[in-house]
């Protein structure tokens, strides 16, 4: 019965928030996302409230592959071009930063015997995703108690982060890095939005969303017998950039505002899980380990920008991409108002994705070999 419940209120609540942010100034200034991402929190940690993980885990892998392709089903590819360079740099400079981090800060947590693979593992998580942690913490043979607390510590630790970067981050960005300079595609996309999405036209996108992911889980499972997540993820990827190659795709109205409505889905679930009661006692430390490798990460990615003079969205998208992955780009782009940075920031996140297993276990075997 909790299962059940728990999926209606993500499907249910981010149309609550979209209609408080109509109707209140408060609201909307506080954004859908964060309402979102705060009220699956809440809820997860309600006294004597025991929500059902395998439900909220779910709408969370159901609601990306299908958001996916229906925020890139308007995207202007023409309009990358312009963007490769800086994004390519910006990225480089995520992953150094990443590196350097996790190097520095476990360096003073040597007291920890596996501080060398937690270091390598969240350099996994912080160009990649938890899929990169996951590998690394098999390969070095983590213990699994460590696994476990050291996820529960990076969900609260970015959590906090994303809402960040929902709520102030762009604003904060713009004291010290340069404004993003709008294409002309971009305010083609904007003029687009304004105009009032129609029905049929959602509903052909989300069929054509829906069959795109169909056909990439059918291969995987051809391929690989299961589904296999960067490989689905590259072909849904792959598959809406495809389509939005099209012109009659990109003329359907709604799509990335129905593909919106899927990522608030997904912001109510995946608050959900992160369960601030797991991170108690002497797991604090493994907390505070996350955090400075998580901060220090993001001050040399922004002062690195500053240095290369990168600008804001750019920074705070690519930073998205590294530290999240593809499945937060829509939300974080949707707060910084800049559309264009969907497409560019997939392809990063996927980027990360590819490279996260091996930066994070070069990492942890240098360290490894320094200190032996």
């Amino acid at each position: 019965m909790i299962a059940i419940v728990q999926v209606v209120l993500c499907v249910a609540f981010p149309a609550v928030a979209l209609w408080g942010a109509k109707k209140s100034a408060l609201v909307e200034k506080i954004g859908p996302v964060v309402l979102c991402y705060g009220f699956g929190i809440v809820l997860g940690n309600l006294p004597g409230l025991s929500l059902d993980k395998a439900a909220s885990m779910g709408v969370s892998s159901g609601a990306v592959p299908l958001a996916i392709p229906l925020l890139l089903f308007s995207t202007e590819v023409s309009a990358w071009r312009k963007l490769a360079r800086s994004l390519l740099l910006c990225f480089v400079l995520a992953c150094l930063a990443a590196v350097v981090a996790a190097g520095a800060v476990g360096w003073f947590f040597k007291a920890n015997d596996e501080w060398w693979k937690i270091a390598g593992m969240l350099v996994g998580v912080y160009v990649g995703g938890t899929a990169n942690m996951s590998a690394i913490g098999t390969a070095l043979g983590v213990r699994e108690s460590t696994f476990v607390l050291l996820n529960a510590a990076d969900v609260v630790a970015g959590g906090s982060y994303l809402l960040f970067l929902v709520s102030v981050g762009q604003r904060l960005a713009l004291k010290v890095l340069r404004p993003f300079q709008a294409s002309e595609a971009s305010a083609e996309a904007a003029a687009a939005a304004a105009v009032r999405a129609a029905v049929p036209h959602m509903a052909v996108s989300f069929a054509l969303a829906v069959l795109i992911v169909g056909v990439t889980v059918g291969f995987s499972f051809a391929l690989f017998s299961k589904i296999e997540p960067p490989f689905v993820m590259l072909g849904i990827t792959t598959l809406g950039i495809a389509a939005s190659l099209s012109a009659k795709v990109r003329a359907m109205r709604g799509s990335y505002e129905v593909g919106e409505y899927a990522l608030l889905c997904f912001c109510v679930a995946v608050g959900s899980l992160a369960d601030v009661r797991s991170l108690t006692g002497s797991s604090s430390l493994l907390l505070l380990f996350v955090f400075l490798v998580m901060v220090v990460a993001v001050v040399l990615h922004v002062a690195m920008s500053a240095l290369f003079r990168l600008d804001a969205d750019t920074t705070l998208i690519t930073s998205t991409a590294t530290i999240f992955g593809p499945p937060f780009i829509g939300p974080v782009a949707a707060a910084l108002k800049n559309r264009q940075l969907v497409g560019p920031g997939l392809t990063m996140g996927l980027m990360g994705l590819a490279l996260g297993t091996y930066l994070g276990l070069a990492t942890a075997w240098l360290l490894r070999a320094v200190t032996s």
